[in-house]
């Protein structure tokens, strides 16, 4: 049977082993999320000036005719619309779902830190599109809050937050092994739940 020595010398290897690489998976986006916690906090406070962009054009004849056949509740735009909105306007629509009635199709574009849409006329084909960037505080503002960033930092957001909670019970835990030898330690520690718990006792209704 291992003794009590080796057992202990075991743990604070483990510990601190995943503490420090749960620190290096969510350093970058831990200091991402505390410095867009500051703006958005502030976002009253910190003036933006949206950047609103313009075009108008015409589909071609050829390409109003497909996408007519594409129309439908729900429907994407056809491929070879989008191929043309990309490479002649820069829109990427992608495969979003698009509103459509009788008369034109409408596409909503929303992305982190400003937005987008599309319209495009079934009987005259004019296409109007209209593009809003409101500048890189809120990007990473967007980014902080998921706001229409996909799937792929939606599953960013859900492995940073699992490391975060490593990093954190990992801490707790080798705080607990070196608490005997710092008297500290288990104030601190309180005074960061009371803190938080008086002000949203006493401030926040």
């Amino acid at each position: 049977m291992p003794s009590p020595v080796i057992t202990r010398a075991f743990w604070l290897r483990q510990l601190h082993l995943w503490h420090w690489v749960s620190s290096a998976v969510c350093l970058v986006g831990m200091v991402l999320f505390a410095v867009t916690g500051i703006t958005l906090n502030h976002a009253g406070a910190i003036e933006a000036r949206p950047e609103v962009t313009e075009i108008e054009t015409v589909l071609p004849d050829g390409l109003l005719a497909a996408l007519e056949e594409g129309a439908g509740d729900g429907a994407p735009l056809p491929e070879p619309v989008r191929a043309w909105l990309s490479a002649e306007l820069g829109v990427r629509a992608g495969a979003r779902s698009a509103e459509w009635s009788p008369s034109d199709v409408y596409l909503s574009m929303p992305r982190p830190g400003g937005d987008a849409w599309l319209s495009i006329d079934f009987g005259s084909g004019e296409v109007f599109v209209e593009h809003t960037d409101r500048g890189w505080i809120a990007f990473l503002n967007d980014l902080h809050k998921g706001r229409s960033t996909g799937a792929a930092w939606s599953w960013f957001i859900d492995v940073f937050a699992i490391a975060c909670v490593v990093f954190c019970l990992t801490g707790l835990m080798l705080l607990q092994f070196h608490a005997r030898g710092r008297p500290s330690t288990w104030p601190m520690v309180g005074l960061g739940l009371v803190v938080p718990l008086v002000l949203i006792l006493l401030f926040i209704h």
